[in-house]
């Protein structure tokens, strides 16, 4: 999930091992929470289930890892040279950068029926939506799809047709995912998305590969699993409303950008080192990822069974 590849415009316990062992067996390119982040929280949030969520999503841990990374695919330099639609139409999407927007009008715009309107309401303010981002609606629109699909599989008509819509479901809840982790990063939220842009009172790294060496060189190197459920100390929930949940999070994030740049001027994000604090930061933005994901999963599933 590199910003400037985006920006170019979480009987049970065997299968829970035998999840975390094909994630280790799977090629783990360093590419866009790099590779390895996005895969550590779509494995985490689906370990992390409750019980009643359906057996053959629960099942699915290693499938959803594997999915999680997915739209950062879709931008491979090849396709790009021979059509740049996909590439330069779904940018936007991964990130929103709040801190370009005066907050009144950022809130407004939010509080758009959908995307087209928030467009329009931040073009009204004299803002590129493109530039801002448009990440809640691409995680608001994948709820959506989520709870119809799960809608659609209360009501199959026989076995076969339910089978092809667990498939549908877990594509689904794998393309979530994605977005959900891009949100777990602050460099998603900000115009600071790679280095420090504009004043910088308190001296931050202006270093224009900081977004790779924390998300993608960091987490390889030193994150694992179980470093990231340690950090999943809330239980899964509901949420009540699914927009205002998506907006409170990124909100939460974007709090976090201070604290990434004051450790990484502490000691540089890199491979070969990790302090105490760097590794506790990364591997609790990476639980955050995971729990949100798996209650977004879980609020699409309990909210399906309404007519």
């Amino acid at each position: 999930m590199t910003r400037p590849s985006k920006r170019t415009t979480r009987p049970r316990v065997a299968g829970v091992a035998a999840a975390a062992a094909l994630l280790l067996l799977l090629p783990m390119p360093l590419a866009a929470w790099g590779d390895a982040g996005h895969r550590l929280i779509g494995l985490t949030a689906a370990q992390q289930l409750p019980a009643d969520a359906p057996a053959f999503l629960r099942n699915a841990a290693a499938q959803l890892a594997y999915l999680n990374p997915e739209p950062d695919r879709w931008k491979s330099n090849v396709e790009r040279r021979l059509d740049p639609a996909l590439e330069g139409g779904t940018s936007p999407d991964h990130y929103i950068d709040m801190d370009l927007v005066e907050p009144t009008v950022l809130r407004n715009a939010l509080a758009a029926p959908n995307r087209w309107a928030y467009a329009d309401s931040l073009r009204r303010s004299g803002v590129a939506p493109n530039t801002v981002g448009l990440l809640p609606f691409a995680i608001i629109e994948q709820v959506q799809r989520l709870r119809i699909d799960f809608r659609l599989w209360r009501i199959a008509p026989d076995s076969t047709v339910r089978a092809w819509i667990e498939q549908r479901i877990i594509d689904d809840a794998g393309i979530l995912g994605h977005y959900v982790a891009d949100g777990s990063n602050p460099h998603h939220t900000t115009k600071h998305h790679n280095g420090w842009v504009g004043e910088n009172p308190k001296g931050y790294t202006t270093d224009n590969r900081f977004h790779g060496r924390f998300e993608s060189a960091f987490v390889q190197a030193h994150l694992k699993a179980p470093d990231v459920t340690s950090y999943m100390t809330h239980a899964p929930q509901q949420f009540p409303d699914v927009r205002t949940a998506v907006i409170a999070y990124l909100n939460t994030s974007f709090g976090e950008l201070d604290r990434l740049y004051a450790l990484d001027k502490a000691t540089a994000f890199q491979p070969e080192t990790a302090t105490p604090e760097q590794k506790a930061f990364a591997a609790a933005r990476l639980a955050a990822g995971a729990e949100m994901l798996r209650d977004l999963w879980y609020t699409a599933w309990v909210t399906s069974a309404v007519p």
